[in-house]
């Protein structure tokens, strides 16, 4: 009569161990294995830093041409948007973040020498009797820190990004007011209140935690400071995102294999752009972050929006 006794005890015994041991390792599961998404898979937190890391050095040699290739050059328009709409001053200091091949930083410069240029005009048509050779030392005394003070430090976490950024800036003819500095947006290598202008374009979708990298864009910008992230968004006319959608997954994979040999790294880029918030959702986050007087502006019937934000 005791053997059943003693099997059934077991049996508990057994059963609890099970049950303690399913506990521990869903524990464990919610400690340290919190998922995410790396485009439209599902992936551990852990993984997607190292998978975006690889897509952006899979693609950096090629990544001008396929974004010209892709947007049909419409990129260039939205990145000569967001620095009109920054309107720096001279002496802004800039952090473009994620900006790893330079395209904000070089139009910010264009910008500050455009408006130390028109200071000079202006400030030689006030004066009335300048002659000749005042004049020509007024532009020699100009050319002697020609950017009066601004500067751009461009940050990327991927370091054949960056490699690509330097090499184009020596190509244009960038050789003042610019740093390159390899990091991550959501634990950012600089103090605290440093900035003027925090920007980020095409990069914060494909950080792993968003609201970190808002909240180190608020840490690392001076009171007054403002954040502006350029970024793909949700498209507001109903017959344009059917053909955007078809465009997306159906032209721009193919154009990733036919012109970089990359047929996955555009496929996760494309569904990558398709998991970031709407627009509102993201102004809530910018608010959520600290910022204050959180707006938005769509460019092309939202395929990308502006999104700005001050620290008060």
């Amino acid at each position: 009569m005791t053997a059943p006794v003693h099997s059934a005890g077991r049996w508990c015994l057994a059963s609890w161990r099970s049950v303690r041991l399913g506990c521990q390792r869903l524990h464990q599961t919610q400690a340290s294995g919190r998922e995410t998404h790396f485009g439209f898979q599902t992936v551990p937190e852990e993984e997607k830093g190292g998978r975006v890391y690889h897509v952006f050095e899979s693609v950096a040699k090629n990544y001008d041409v396929m974004n010209d290739s892709m947007s049909l050059g419409i990129h260039r328009l939205w990145k000569d948007w967001l620095v009109r709409h920054m309107k720096p001053t001279p002496g802004t200091q800039l952090l473009d973040v994620a900006g790893g091949t330079g395209d904000v930083a070089f139009r910010f410069i264009n910008y500050i020498r455009a408006q130390r240029e028109k200071l000079y005009r202006d400030k030689l048509d006030s004066q009335e009797t300048l002659s000749w050779s005042d004049i020509s030392k007024s532009y020699s005394n100009k050319d002697q820190g020609s950017l009066m003070g601004s500067h751009a430090v461009i940050c990327d976490i991927n370091k054949e990004m960056l490699k690509v950024g330097k090499e184009k800036s020596l190509q244009l003819g960038y050789s003042e007011g610019l740093s390159w500095v390899a990091g991550d947006a959501e634990e950012l290598p600089f103090a605290d209140e440093k900035f003027d202008v925090y920007t980020i374009a095409f990069g914060i979708r494909n950080v792993t935690h968003i609201d970190k990298a808002l909240e180190e864009a608020h840490r690392v910008l001076k009171p007054g400071g403002r954040f502006l992230c350029l970024e793909f968004s949700q498209v507001t006319n109903p017959l344009l995102a059917r053909l955007y959608d078809l465009y997306s997954f159906q032209v721009i994979p193919v154009l990733g294999q036919v012109i970089a040999g990359d047929w996955k790294s555009y496929q996760y880029l494309v569904e990558s752009i398709r998991r970031f918030p709407p627009q509102e959702e993201f102004k809530e986050m910018i608010e959520d972050a600290g910022f204050f007087k959180v707006t938005y502006h769509n460019l092309t019937s939202g395929v990308v929006s502006v999104h700005s934000g001050f620290k008060l």
